[in-house]
């Protein structure tokens, strides 16, 4: 339990950890969107094709969908409590690092970074209103 808790904290973690990483992380550089990271040495060095690359990142992207899935199979299993307990661990560490992040900055970078902030918590409102409603929507069906 203890080892799939602490897997589960990490695979949470690293779309924060992406949002912080420097101008030549996964977003910048080569144009392929996969800017300065080691997956993107490993596809220069494999010169591939537009569609070689393409079907590489689809293929990536259903690995991290299934990682998801894998991962709400295991949360599932936990009680409410335990859910809820550790939400809420997720979301004060989440926070501590952003708030570590955010000191770090220059205050232009803080303005820049809030506003980055607060689009990601606008897109994540309309996320679980669209998944609430989508799920309203399939609960009519049946």
């Amino acid at each position: 339990m203890r080892k799939t808790l602490t897997a589960l904290l990490l695979t949470l973690t690293l779309p924060t950890l992406a949002m912080a990483m420097p101008d030549g992380g996964p977003h910048h550089g080569d144009g392929y969107g996969h800017g300065g990271g080691h997956g993107s040495r490993m596809f220069k060095d494999l010169d591939l094709s537009q569609e070689q690359h393409r079907e590489i990142r689809k293929l990536m992207g259903e690995q991290m969908k299934s990682r998801h899935e894998i991962t709400q199979r295991y949360l599932e299993k936990l009680s409410a409590a335990e859910q809820k307990a550790m939400q809420d661990e997720l979301r004060t560490a989440k926070d501590k690092q952003h708030s570590t992040i955010r000191d770090m900055l220059k205050p232009e970078q803080q303005k820049a970074f809030d506003e980055h902030q607060k689009k990601m918590q606008e897109r994540r409102a309309e996320r679980a209103a669209f998944n609430a409603w989508k799920a309203e929507q399939a609960s009519k069906v049946e």
